[in-house]
């Protein structure tokens, strides 16, 4: 008799605790810094399966830097249109003013969608200093 009332007290633990975190707001801040068409893809792919598995109400910013800044260029851009309905549905697409200087590219290189943050790398240290969770994509 004991073991079945704890394993009921178990299962109704384990349905509460998964019952608060359908609830919980995800805020997820994704760091890109790759160029090339496999690594958009996959970040782009696990922005995708992010949403689905946690909800798609989850917060999501997506910082470029560096090479990884290519995907928000508008010039030759096969991720555009997927990228867009992302965009509609509420994820930041972020491309960092540094690299944007250094690369010699101002607003009207990136996609109509994104907006610029002053320093990628700072981004990703307020987003995590404000309790984002932090995922490095690309290589």
């Amino acid at each position: 008799m004991r073991t079945i009332i704890g394993a009921l007290l178990l299962t109704v633990m384990s349905l509460t605790t998964f019952a608060a975190d359908t609830n919980k707001t995800h805020k997820v801040l994704f760091e890109f810094t790759s160029p090339g068409k496999e690594a958009s893809t996959g970040v782009l792919n696990n922005i995708e399966n992010v949403r689905k598995a946690l909800g798609t109400g989850t917060q999501v910013i997506l910082v470029a830097h560096g090479p990884g800044i290519a995907l928000l260029q508008k010039a030759g851009n096969e991720s555009a249109e997927r990228m867009r309905k992302l965009a509609d549905a509420g994820v930041v697409f972020a491309a960092c003013e540094n690299t944007m200087k250094r690369k010699n590219l101002d607003k009207a290189d990136l996609v109509t969608f994104s907006t610029t943050v002053d320093s990628g790398v700072a981004e990703v240290v307020r987003r995590q200093e404000a309790g984002w969770s932090y995922v490095k994509s690309g290589h």
